[in-house]
Formats: C-alpha cells, sequence, structure tokens
C-alpha cells in the first residue's frame, strides 16, 4: 500500500509505509542529537566553572592563615578578668538587642566575642561592627559567594585546617574562625586597621569596607576612647576616612 501528498502543483507524492517510517526514525535520531549538543556543552561549561571556581579558592588560601586557624581552634583562653568582661557585657547587651532579641542567643554571642577578643588581644567592640556589617547578626546568613554564619567565613577553611565537621552557622565556631583570620590580617598589615579589614573583606586597595565596619564601630559599639585604640586613630588620620569625622546620626 501506498500513501500519496496532494501537491500545489496538481501533483502528487507518493511514499510506501516503511520509507516513512525510516524518515520519521532518521528525524527523531537527529532531534534528539540536536538536544544532547547542547546538554553536552553545558555540561562542560559546569566542569570549566567548577575548575575556575577551585582556581581562585586556590589562589585565596593562605597558608599563614591557616596556622592561625588551627592554632586558634585547639588553644583555650583562660578569662581571669571576670569584672571587666561582666561589665562590658552588661553595657552591651542593650546594643545587641537591636539585633538578636533572644536573650541567650544575645549571651553567647558576647561572651564569644570576649573570649575571642582576649585571645587575639584584639577590641571586641570592633569584632561586633565586623558582624553588623557582614550579616547583621544573622548566624545563619549565607552571601552570594558562600560565606556563612555571623562573620561570613568562606566554608572552604574547614577542609584547609582539617575540620570538615564544623559548623559555621554556631556562633563560636563561627566567631573563633572569625576573630582568627581578622587577627591574622591585621598582624600581616603591621597593625593597619584599615587594611587589615579590607583584606578579610577581600577587597584590598578600596575603603567601602573599612568606612562601613568603622562607622558602624564608632556610631554604636565603641566603648574605650579614641586615645586608647591609635590603630584606628592612625587608620583615620592615614586615609582620611569619612567615617572617623563627627558622627551626627544615631543608631
Amino acid at each position: 500500500m501506498t500513501d500519496c501528498i496532494a501537491t500545489s502543483a496538481n501533483k502528487s507524492f507518493c511514499r510506501s509505509p516503511g520509507s516513512l517510517w525510516r524518515d520519521a526514525g532518521r528525524l527523531s535520531i537527529g532531534i534528539a542529537a540536536l538536544l544532547l549538543v547542547p546538554m553536552g556543552l553545558n555540561a562542560a561549561t559546569q566542569q570549566q566553572q567548577q575548575q575556575q571556581q577551585q582556581q581562585e579558592q586556590q589562589q585565596t588560601i593562605d597558608p599563614e592563615v591557616i596556622d592561625a586557624l588551627a592554632r586558634s581552634m585547639s588553644v583555650e583562653v583562660d578569662q581571669n578578668d571576670h569584672f571587666d568582661a561582666q561589665v562590658w557585657l552588661l553595657s552591651s547587651v542593650p546594643k545587641l538587642a537591636r539585633y538578636v532579641t533572644d536573650n541567650k542567643e544575645q549571651e553567647l554571642i558576647l561572651r564569644s566575642v570576649y573570649r575571642e577578643a582576649n585571645r587575639h588581644q584584639m577590641d571586641p567592640d570592633l569584632l561586633l561592627a565586623v558582624m553588623q556589617v557582614e550579616s547583621r547578626f544573622d548566624r545563619f546568613a549565607v552571601s552570594s559567594a558562600g560565606a556563612q554564619g555571623l562573620m561570613q567565613v568562606m566554608p572552604f577553611w574547614r577542609n584547609e585546617i582539617g575540620r570538615p565537621q564544623d559548623n559555621l552557622t554556631q556562633i563560636e565556631t563561627n566567631v573563633r574562625y572569625g576573630t582568627a583570620i581578622l587577627s591574622h590580617y591585621l598582624g600581616k598589615a603591621r597593625g593597619d586597621l584599615i587594611d587589615a579589614l579590607a583584606r578579610y573583606n577581600g577587597s584590598r586597595g578600596r575603603l567601602n569596607y573599612p568606612e562601613l565596619v568603622v562607622y558602624a564601630y564608632r556610631s554604636r559599639w565603641q566603648t574605650q576612647t579614641t586615645d586608647d585604640l591609635p590603630k584606628l586613630r592612625a587608620g583615620c588620620i592615614a586615609y582620611g576616612l569619612t567615617a572617623c569625622g563627627p558622627i551626627t546620626t544615631g543608631h
């Protein structure tokens, strides 16, 4: 049996059923091949992107940071200044309450901050300013780059120090990681607070991030006088930060 199709020129085009099925089969194979090509390209593109991300990650890994993190995670701190700690905690609770309403979470954040600041001989108020800018004290915050928690720590640091099990959404863990990293950059910058903040944010050479942190620090968290903060005073003079000027807006 033969199927015929009329054309516009009063002619007919006749094909056997077997021929039509063969043509249909060829067409199906052709369509499938066309569909597979983009999938292959997408897979290749994804692989290239993953390789590029791995290369970029390797470039950001500083062996000295790994060492600082490893030491920080293995050493505990004796806090003998119990009275000073309590005074600082009591003065900081009302400031933190704007961002964190749960009393237990407030206390855990502040105690973790004070302990890690004491460990690295840093101003705890500076750490609070960094957290305000980085996550607004949301311990579950995740950036577009994958940074996690209060101080927005990149997860790859866990593997680099052999602690892949660490949970960066846990307050104490995140504060310990973030403080150790910032302390390392402060040492690497030879006490230049502004440069250290830019290094921490991955924006060295630009002042946007230091401006935000210094403004948050001075407008909300600072408890010491500027005379007691030589690193901040020197940074304000050297970089001419707008955030170092008069604070006119309450926060």
